[in-house]
């Protein structure tokens, strides 16, 4: 009977054991789940806005939603954050961006011009980058720097060249970057490190612009005698300076409710940059990089190109660009531009970046041949003619399922060319935030009737194609509210309409922004909406951009992102969250 006893209570004991110990997980697993209620929580599901009372997240996914009551009877040991009235969402995937640039725009000179920074002409571009070059700031990278001058606004109408940033220093070297990113100007000192003289040839897809009359450097360098040299230059000098620029980047994208941005195109630099940044887990929120075709046989045929995230970081597929800025007056057109750039003949066209349709071919065939997804940066009208021209041999021989191929930015894209791109099947990632930065601009560059035709979102909505919509940050603020805002209103900086047709509607923007954007990365199980068992990737707005008046959608502020369920970025006022 003692033994019989004995051998209950132990039982017993081990029942309790294992009961305290289930009891033990489940608190511990309570502790993990989150219940947030009390403001509008937008699915992004359907093609209509649908809310829901409640969502639980746990660990790093979507447990739950529904009902308030419901939750509460199937979650009772939840944490509750009651958002007060305040908006939910997805987390924001942005479709087109140069994530690795992020560290120079947030930490170098502000020059954009206003709303942005106050930039607005030559001497006072001057002043902010005299004001900027403190001894620390230049030991970042041995360089006085700033990224976002606009000659499109700057009072004088021109670029700076290398005499007004001589005024900047002689003894420094000195480096601006145009807001399209497709130019820079450095001084005599920087012309001097990068051994750019009289003699130095033009590269192919690149122009050093000259003094008239000479052929001495005037310090402006155009497209691929720019872009190849930028991210060299303006790269960190010291683990110091690196931990800075990865801090100050990802401060700046977490701010704007981005839980996964893209590099959208990766040089060795900025890949081992990224590399970096994820080895050492620094990363919070996801980075996907499209490699530039020059090293893409390299970089693709590493581990980093897979479909899933290590440590918060994937190579996604190929960047190829076939032209250049068209505010920048480099993107190549079939129509001659009303005003040339400096130095250029009457009836100048802008000018390929490849100008070979084969060799364009051979990228495409490559990136078909290996099953990478592409991406392809076209802004002129003569641009995309060589593209759909090149697509259209290689689609016939290798087919196109599945591969969800995009054209990026498409500024001067024609009607006929869409119906083009939808019979490929291409994304079109198109980039309406140039209606209010450029618009006035476009207009005086290509005519009225063209100009009220950039980014032409309605129209390839209503043609059937897939469509997302971008920031190309760091050429504008990382943004996302301005970018719903643009596409909303079409409004110019001057206050007027660009192309009222062709406006979105904010939920339809919204949907460029979390569940389109998420397709177009190959995403669309794990994020873009709120369902149960997708990530926990979510944004918390200080209102509805469906409920505001669109004239006030630029004004919304992120007040919390969220990613994989943990807060990674919170504005200092938001203590009425709780």
């Amino acid at each position: 009977m003692k033994q019989r006893i004995s051998n209950l209570l132990a039982y017993l004991a081990l029942t309790l054991f294992i009961i305290s110990c289930f009891e033990a997980k489940n608190t511990a697993l309570d502790n993990n789940q989150i219940l947030y209620f009390g403001g509008d929580i937008l699915t992004m599901q359907g093609t209509e806005p649908n809310y829901v009372e409640a969502i639980v997240t746990n660990a790093d996914s979507i447990v739950f939603i529904g009902r308030l009551s419901e939750s509460k009877e199937l979650f009772p040991s939840v944490r509750e954050v009651n958002l007060n009235g305040k908006t939910l969402l997805p987390g924001f995937i942005d479709a087109h961006a140069h994530f690795a640039g992020f560290p120079s725009q947030s930490i170098g000179a502000q020059i954009l011009p206003p709303p942005d920074a106050g930039a607005n002409n030559i001497s006072s571009l001057i002043k902010i980058l005299k004001a900027w070059s403190t001894p620390e700031n230049i030991q970042l990278t041995g360089w006085i720097f700033g990224m976002g001058f606009d000659d499109s606004v700057l009072a004088e109408k021109r670029f700076p060249t290398k005499e007004d940033l001589d005024k900047v220093s002689t003894e420094h070297p000195v480096m601006i970057i145009h807001i399209s990113g497709h130019f820079c100007v450095v001084n005599s000192k920087g012309l001097e490190l990068l051994d750019i003289t009289s003699e130095t040839p033009n590269p192919e897809g690149g122009i050093i612009r000259r003094i008239s009359g000479t052929e001495e450097p005037n310090g402006v360098l155009e497209e691929l005698a720019a872009i190849p040299i930028m991210p060299m230059v303006l790269g960190p000098k010291s683990e110091e300076a690196l931990k800075s620029f990865l801090i100050s980047g990802q401060d700046m994208a977490l701010s704007y409710g981005y839980t996964t941005v893209q590099e959208g195109r990766a040089m060795p630099s900025s890949h081992l940059f990224l590399e970096h940044a994820a080895m050492t887990n620094f990363l919070k929120l996801d980075v996907v990089s499209y490699i530039d075709y020059s090293v893409a046989d390299s970089l693709l045929n590493t581990d980093w190109y897979s479909s899933s995230y290590k440590n918060h970081y994937r190579i996604g597929g190929v960047k190829l660009t076939l032209d250049g800025s068209p505010q920048g007056r480099t993107a190549w057109r079939t129509l001659p531009y009303l005003i040339a750039p400096d130095g250029a003949e009457e009836g100048y066209l802008g000018y390929p970046a490849i100008p070979n349709d084969k060799d364009v071919e051979d990228i495409y065939e490559n990136a078909f041949r290996n099953n990478w997804q592409i991406h392809t940066h076209a802004n002129g009208d003569a641009a995309m003619d060589q593209m759909i021209r090149t697509l259209k041999k290689v689609t016939n021989k290798y087919g196109n399922e599945g591969r969800r191929d995009v054209l990026i930015h498409g500024q001067y894209v024609r009607e006929d060319q869409l119906d083009e791109f939808k019979n490929l099947d291409i994304i079109a990632s198109l980039f309406p935030l140039h209606t209010f930065y450029w618009g006035d601009w476009h207009k005086e560059l290509i005519g009225d009737s063209l100009g009220n035709k950039i980014s032409p979102t309605r129209t390839a909505l209503n043609k059937g194609l897939k469509i997302t919509i971008h920031t190309d940050a760091p050429v504008a603020l990382p943004n996302l509210m301005r970018v719903i805002w643009t596409a909303t209103n079409r409004v110019s900086r001057s206050g007027n309409i660009i192309g009222e047709n062709e406006r979105l509607t904010p939920y339809e923007a919204l949907k460029c922004i979390t569940e389109w954007s998420a397709y177009q990365h190959f995403e669309e199980e794990s994020k873009g909406t709120l369902e149960v068992g997708k990530l926990a990737d979510l944004v918390i707005l200080d209102s509805n951009p469906i409920k505001v008046d669109i004239e006030n959608i630029k004004n919304i502020v992120v007040l919390q992102t969220i990613k994989e369920g943990s807060t990674v970025y919170k504005k200092e006022t938001v203590a009425n969250i709780k």
